[in-house]
Parts: structure tokens; C-alpha cells; sequence
């Protein structure tokens, strides 16, 4: 969900009110669909979702074959996750937790996957080095932000200006911002897709959703959406006598 991690002004609802109306619904499924792709097989591989909502990337990723694991700030959103698990039987272990202390031994996952939390982060390094030590070597991060160069970004930082606290605060990130932290961590960032190029409104997603695709495939400028892979390098292993 575009911009929606904080625990300022949200509860588990606003999630559901999100996807049910038209610019949610359309802005959810190519979100999940460019972290999905960004995944790949995720059957038998252990991830962990950090700033997992109400859970509903985590149980999609658990029916697909996945150990997962989802944590989060909000005790409302951790409580609503696991409510989501129990209905749809899924086997998704969530637990209230701070993505700068993950409660996890290191290299742990063989992927790791964060939408939308780094916006809200005000010291993001820390974050991004807690990451790269659960992940094991050769594993992956996928990372889901809020472009800087978009409309969504412009009308945010507005309200933001006339008080949300919701925004007051918000980091927007260009594709090298996210590269450069990824690296600062140790991994070694890929290509950066954008998506999400139309206006805040249901027409406009509407309109122009069906050409999403076409436009990342030319350009990450102009997103409200950018997504990063970065690897965790495997050691070498050097011979000896």
C-alpha cells in the first residue's frame, strides 16, 4: 500500500478502506505485483516482512510456499495479522517488533522483503544493517519506497506542510538514495523499477494503470512506487597452504 507503514493516524481499517476503493485496489495490485516479480519462488525459502501491516503480503507469501515471518511496531496491526493468519490458515508468525533490533539470530532468511517503512524512518542505515544481518549469504533483500519525483510525493509533502503528522515527517527517496543505503549495508543493490506513474485518484489509475508496466519498463523517474533487490554477497573463500 503506497505510503502506508507508520503507526501515526492508522489502524488495521485503513488498510481495508485502502483496498477496497478504486485507486487502492488498482495502486495494490501492481505494488505487490513488481515485489512478487522481484521475489521470484519463494516456495520452501524462510522471510521475513518487516513492517508487515496487517499482514497481508505475509499470508499471501506463506499460501505461496513460503516460512514467513512478519513483524511490526503496532500492537493493533500485529493483532490484526495474525487474525488474517488464523482465517486463512496460514502458517505466517508475526510478533510486535522494532526494525532497528530485529528479534532474530543472525543470517537467518533467505529473504527479506520491506514496503514502505524506510519513509518513516528517520536514521535509515541502522535499519538496513539489522536486514543484512539476518539475511543469510546469497540471500535477498526486496525493498518497496516512495519515489521523490511524483505527484503522490508533491501532494504528501503539502500535507504535510498543513499538518498531517502522517507526512509531516515522511522521507521520500530517489532510486540512487535507495542504492546508496543498500550498499552502505553491505549488499549490493540491482536495478531500481518504478511503478505507480498515474495521479492520486481513481480515474487516473484507471486510465493509465493499464500502462504502468510500460512506463517502468523506460523510466523509474516520475514513480510514486520504486523497488530494489540487493543481494548479500557470499564470502570467498580463500585456499590455504
Amino acid at each position: 500500500m503506497t505510503g502506508i507503514r507508520p503507526t501515526i493516524d492508522l489502524q488495521p481499517e485503513t488498510y481495508g478502506h485502502w483496498r477496497t476503493s478504486d485507486v487502492g485496489a488498482i495502486t495494490e495490485r501492481l505494488e505487490r505485483g513488481v515485489i512478487l516479480d522481484m521475489l521470484g519462488d519463494v516456495s520452501g525459502r524462510r522471510v521475513l516482512d518487516v513492517g508487515c501491516g496487517d499482514g497481508d503480503l505475509a499470508v499471501d507469501l506463506s499460501r505461496r510456499g513460503a516460512l514467513v515471518d512478519g513483524i511490526d511496531t503496532a500492537p493493533s496491526m500485529i493483532e490484526a495479522a495474525r487474525q488474517r493468519a488464523s482465517e486463512q490458515r496460514s502458517t505466517a508468525r508475526f510478533q510486535v517488533a522494532s526494525a532497528q533490533n530485529l528479534p532474530f539470530a543472525a543470517e537467518q532468511f533467505d529473504l527479506v522483503v520491506a514496503v514502505t517503512i524506510l519513509c518513516f524512518v528517520q536514521d535509515a542505515p541502522p535499519v538496513l544493517a539489522e536486514i543484512a544481518r539476518v539475511l543469510r549469504p546469497g540471500g535477498r533483500l526486496v525493498i518497496g519506497e516512495l519515489g521523490t519525483w511524483s505527484s503522490w510525493a508533491a501532494m504528501r509533502r503539502v500535507r504535510g506542510w498543513l499538518g498531517s503528522p502522517l507526512w509531516r515527517k515522511a522521507k521520500f527517496r530517489t532510486a540512487r538514495e535507495l542504492r546508496a543505503l543498500a550498499g552502505g549495508a553491505g549488499l549490493v543493490a540491482g536495478p531500481v523499477r518504478g511503478a505507480i506513474y498515474y495521479p492520486h485518484c481513481g480515474l487516473g489509475a484507471r486510465l493509465i494503470g493499464p500502462f504502468d508496466s510500460r512506463v517502468s519498463r523506460m523510466t523509474n523517474f516520475g514513480a510514486a512506487f520504486l523497488a530494489m533487490a540487493a543481494a548479500k554477497p557470499i564470502p570467498l573463500v580463500t585456499a590455504q597452504g
